[in-house]
């Protein structure tokens, strides 16, 4: 049994991970459009030991296609995605078009596998930085019942896209010789600096990203009133996102706890070494599938709360992994 798939936004950062999880993972197809823009139409891809041509996304790419994966940007899942459905096929989309509809799943597989069946022909994949954040701090929300979540993100270049990354590269060597730089793609200096997140500025002082990770962690857990505040940062980092979370129960954690119901958590790891002062970092996660989680720790100035650090690959995990295996379920 196979299904017949397209990717839509095949030549990006995501784009190009979709392929390297559906061959690892064995995704069954018995075929598999390359879509995107007219720009990129005829270029080849090699996949499974063929080479694919990728073609034009246009309205009536969809025939007989089953599956779509899309991350090629809001606006054109806004404008596509609904003559897939037309077409017959399911939508797993990874932008943030439909992410807070009414009536479309937004979806972690690790912990609301149940909305998966709910949809109406699109399912939405939540922001890089929520799943990051969500699957540690979801089992011990069932253990102690979160009152209040802060947080802080370190987020790598590449959840601004592949471009984004070659930016990075480029500007960090043009800095190492001493030689201008100029950016198209990020909007400050970017090579040994750092900056809050360039999303939109709202009018409440949050940014979007800091409040996508609130709205769409109240959709997933199921939770309207769920409290949690964010300080997005971006850092010259080429993939892999970071954060840290302090963390207030309505009934008091126990550390040694935690630690235990992380371990057994689906989707996390432990990695951290005590005695050498070692926690995860973003080279340790990058490339990897798992959120790996260390330095947990009682608040000392606050009862009944606890700090703790994790760090997840945002191309994998954090947008295409969870895409394959929302498919998966399907």
């Amino acid at each position: 049994m196979g299904f017949k798939v397209a990717i839509m936004g095949a030549t990006g950062a995501v784009g190009d991970e979709f392929l390297k999880i559906l061959e690892e993972r064995k995704f069954p197809m018995t075929s598999l459009k390359l879509l995107a823009s007219k720009r990129s139409a005829g270029k080849k891809i090699k996949f499974m030991g063929d080479t694919l041509t990728v073609e034009e996304l246009t309205h009536d790419s969809f025939k007989g296609i089953e599956l779509v994966l899309a991350s090629a940007g809001g606006s054109i899942s806004k404008e596509f995605a609904p003559s897939a459905v037309k077409a017959g096929a399911v939508v797993v989309d990874n932008t943030s078009f439909f992410r807070m509809h009414e009536g479309i799943p937004l979806v972690i597989p690790e912990i609301n596998p149940e909305d998966i069946k709910k949809h109406t022909g699109i399912i939405a994949n939540p922001n890089c930085s929520t799943i990051i954040m969500a699957l540690p701090l979801f089992p011990l929300h069932k253990r102690w019942k979160v009152k209040r979540a802060v947080i802080a993100t370190y987020q790598a270049s590449s959840g601004a896209g592949a471009r984004a990354m070659q930016e990075l590269r480029e500007e960090t060597a043009a800095f190492l010789e001493g030689k201008p730089y100029t950016r198209t793609v990020i909007p400050h200096p970017y090579a040994f600096n750092l900056f809050p997140h360039n999303s939109k500025l709202l009018d409440t002082g949050y940014c979007e990203e800091e409040v996508k990770m609130l709205n769409e962690t109240r959709k997933i857990f199921h939770e309207a009133a769920f409290c949690l505040t964010a300080t997005c940062v971006r850092v010259p980092v080429l993939r892999a996102h970071s954060e840290a979370l302090n963390i207030e129960f309505e009934n008091e954690p126990d550390i040694a706890e935690a630690y235990e119901i992380l371990r057994k958590a689906p989707g996390v790891e432990i990695l951290e070494d005590r005695a050498k002062n070692r926690w995860p970092m973003p080279l340790d996660a990058s490339g990897k599938d798992p959120v790996y989680v260390g330095r947990l720790r009682k608040d000392q100035s606050r009862a009944k709360t606890m700090d703790l650090w994790c760090v997840g690959d945002q191309i994998r995990k954090g947008a295409a992994l969870n895409a394959v295996q929302i498919a998966e379920m399907l």
